[in-house]
């Protein structure tokens, strides 16, 4: 083969090894590594916007850029590790700043400040042995959100229904995709079935474990009286999803008394989520993945005082 042809099938490579890292990024919103979960993750942005699929794509690569420049472990880079805080970024300050210039530069300033908080918190949470999920997008554009104010603060959250909250089929359905749809800030429920079919490409236990936390966050938040406009949006569902596939089918071996605890941290979520977003409403602010965050750190920090099968310390995978 001649010098040309060696450096064109070089430059191919490095193409397709980079388009990897990047659909890994993607990916790994939802706890994958599989750059096929993450292809169809983008078709799902992009099936919910195209600005949003832009926005996505360039927040996960300018957190990967700046990880593998600032000399990030090259593991995590390869896996996408240090892709999916960027990529909720860029997205979150779309929706809240809309498409502009400003709010790329934003994006992408933020995003690389993303992979800064992600190495210390990595730091920090590496002896507790827990994992930094999605706390630093959570920081980065909370803070953003905060110190950036584009209108007034919204106005008070609707009223509880003081009842059980009753939905229709439609509104069900809904609610169902859309728990899904907006761990990616996605309205459209077609989108939610493509992050599902996502999850499903690589992993069986990851796509029942995301319906199944889609259900239970849904019935959780009509018994709580939550507001129907609110739970059919997926505004109170798609922490108790993230929950759902970090302790079901990522970070816990998987056995009956797993999927008992995840159900509880599933509950847990829906009122901490309609809590955090009444706490943060005044300022303007959102709630993000706090929730999932949070939660996750608790029911994963008990496990060392736990004994049952798959709960325990000795038996959880997780890897910080």
């Amino acid at each position: 083969m001649s010098a040309v042809g060696q450096a064109v099938r070089t430059r191919s490579r490095a193409s397709l090894l980079v388009g990897q890292v990047q659909l890994r990024g993607v990916a790994q919103v939802a706890l994958s590594a599989s750059p096929w979960t993450g292809l169809l993750f983008t078709l799902a942005l992009f099936a919910g916007g195209w600005r949003t699929g832009v926005f996505g794509l360039l927040g996960g690569c300018a957190s990967t850029a700046a990880a593998a420049v600032l000399g990030c472990d090259r593991e995590k880079v390869a896996k996408g590790l240090e892709g999916y805080c960027g990529c909720l970024t860029g997205i979150a300050l779309l929706v809240r700043f809309g498409a502009s210039w400003r709010t790329a530069v934003l994006a992408v300033l933020g995003a690389a400040v993303c992979s800064v908080l992600g190495a210390a918190a990595g730091r920090l949470f590496g002896r507790l042995q827990l994992p930094v999920l999605t706390a630093p997008y959570c920081l980065v554009t909370g803070a953003l959100v905060i110190a950036l104010p584009t209108t007034p603060a919204a106005a008070a959250l609707p009223a509880r229904a003081g009842g059980f909250t009753t939905l229709t089929a439609a509104q069900a359905g809904q609610a169902f995709c859309d728990n899904l749809g907006q761990v990616f800030f996605l309205d459209k429920w077609y989108a939610g079935l493509i992050l599902l079919a996502g999850l499903l490409l690589t992993s069986r236990t990851a796509a029942l474990a995301a319906a199944g936390g889609s259900v239970l966050a849904t019935v959780t938040a009509c018994a709580a009286g939550l507001p129907a406009d609110r739970i059919t949006e997926g505004l109170y569902g798609y922490n108790g999803v993230l929950c759902a596939i970090a302790l079901a089918a990522t970070f816990l071996s998987p056995t009956r008394w797993v999927a008992g605890y995840t159900a509880l941290a599933v509950v847990a979520s829906v009122p901490f989520t309609a809590a955090w977003e009444a706490f943060t409403q005044p300022s303007g602010g959102s709630p993000f993945t706090w929730p999932f965050v949070v939660t996750t750190w608790l029911f994963l920090a008990a496990g060392p005082a736990l004994g049952r099968p798959g709960i325990s310390f000795k038996e959880s995978r997780v890897t910080p």
